[in-house]
């Protein structure tokens, strides 16, 4: 399928013409048209690069082929542009282009390049990509990579005339990104773009405010208003109303826990607190009925995984079983022994901003209610779960590690069952 464009912006076209420093920086509201305005002027500058090598970066090699490489396929077509991965988990995107040193009835028409690709959202990365030299580097969504990663990539553009291509979207304003490059982009000769909305000339009106429906508080600002913003204060705090928020048994739809389709996600804990939420989602509302919670310092009892399973099996009898129990990757053993017990188990996705982002969406939306008698802690978390400033300071956004155990069990169910449209109705 050819890709179908629209209408460049002059911010587009500025960058399509003009990427042409060291450092050339996209950033800015989501969906305002950074990251097609980077792939046009990236596929120009590898075509007419003398260089064979280069490198791709995102958060992670799916989310780079998703956001990027799947564009670059339908723009140049699968014959010439080809992502190919290997069995040991690398992958490269090869590129056939044109030749300007052979005339047209040349067999040598086209001159072959590669790109490597490499998910860079953890240190790890940066093992991958040492020792590379390389004609240019583009990164997708670079914030979300560790500055060491980030400074591993500018020493491997070694080549003459390299360039780097970054998009992003704005950050805590201590980001390293923020800090070392944005702010110093005029004194050390990088390009900078930062767009809004109003800058990609596709968007209609309504998926505008579809696009503001998905946010609200810190990520509105971030991600609508393109602002670089701390993280501080109540997480929640202007996405919570108490009545709304909240039921009791009579405010529940009738045939509510017969009907919905009920999840229990789970924060696993031996000497923190153990948690289990029992959610039922409509299809329109997810409903917290009933927690499980045990501290075991507080108790002064600690319980065996076999012993939290006899409460589990206790906690889920008499109702509808469960359709999935949403558990964090890393809880091994204890996925083991439910799995063992006939529990269907899920893999809880445990990306802590965007399920954040996405629980405070849905609390904004009204989407999430808790049961005022049946989740004391719940609710007594929610109004503690909070920033860790030292984080914000060092610019990196975290919930302070303490009393935040069932409203992590919450981000579990959040991110990894409801969908994106569900944000943004």
């Amino acid at each position: 399928m050819a890709f179908d464009f629209k209408p460049f912006g002059v911010k587009q076209l500025d960058v399509i013409d003009n990427c042409d420093a060291f450092i050339n920086i996209l950033e800015g509201a989501v969906r305002s048209g950074k990251t097609i305005a980077s792939i046009v002027a990236w596929i120009n500058f590898v075509d007419e690069s003398p260089h064979r090598v280069f490198l791709m970066t995102g958060s992670t090699s799916d989310t780079l082929y998703r956001n990027v490489i799947e564009d670059i396929e339908r723009i140049l077509g699968t014959k010439r542009a080809k992502y190919v991965k290997s069995a040991k988990g690398g992958a490269a995107l090869r590129l056939k282009l044109e030749n300007p040193d052979y005339p047209e009835k040349s067999n040598r028409k086209y001159v072959s390049k590669i790109c490597y690709c490499v998910g860079a959202h953890d240190e790890r990365a940066e093992g991958r990509i040492r020792g590379m030299t390389v004609g240019g580097w583009y990164a997708d969504e670079i914030t979300l990579y560790p500055e060491s990663v980030v400074k591993q990539c500018i020493n491997r553009m070694s080549l003459a005339g390299a360039r780097a291509f970054w998009t992003m979207n704005p950050d805590s304003p201590y980001h390293f990104i923020k800090k070392e490059f944005i702010d110093k982009a005029a004194e050390k000769g990088y390009r900078r773009w930062t767009f809004g909305l109003d800058d990609n000339l596709s968007l209609t009106e309504q998926y505008k405010q579809e696009l503001k429906n998905a946010y609200t508080g810190l990520w509105y600002m971030r991600m609508v208003d393109g602002l670089w913003v701390l993280a501080q204060g109540a997480i929640y705090g202007d996405c919570w109303d108490e009545v709304e928020n909240s039921f009791d048994d009579e405010d529940m739809p009738p045939g509510l826990l017969s009907s919905a389709r009920r999840y229990i996600p789970i924060d696993y804990g031996t000497l923190n607190p153990m948690v289990f939420l029992d959610v039922y989602d409509d299809g329109e509302t997810c409903w917290v009925y009933r927690e499980y919670y045990w501290d075991g310092r507080e108790k002064q009892e600690l319980k065996e995984d076999a012993q939290y399973a006899d409460d589990f099996d206790a906690f889920v009898r008499g109702g509808e079983p469960p359709i999935g129990v949403i558990i964090d990757p890393s809880a091994a053993s204890f996925k083991t022994t439910l799995r063992n017990r006939g529990h269907r188990i899920k893999d809880a996705d445990n990306a802590v901003e965007d399920g954040i982002r996405n629980t405070a969406t849905m609390l904004k939306k009204r989407k999430i209610r808790v049961h005022r008698r049946n989740c004391p802690n719940l609710l007594k978390e929610r109004s503690s779960y909070i920033w860790d400033e030292k984080a914000s300071a060092r610019g990196e956004d975290k919930p302070l590690k303490q009393n935040d155990h069932a409203m992590d069990a919450l981000r579990y169910f959040v991110k990894t069952i409801i969908s994106p449209r569900r944000l943004t109705t």
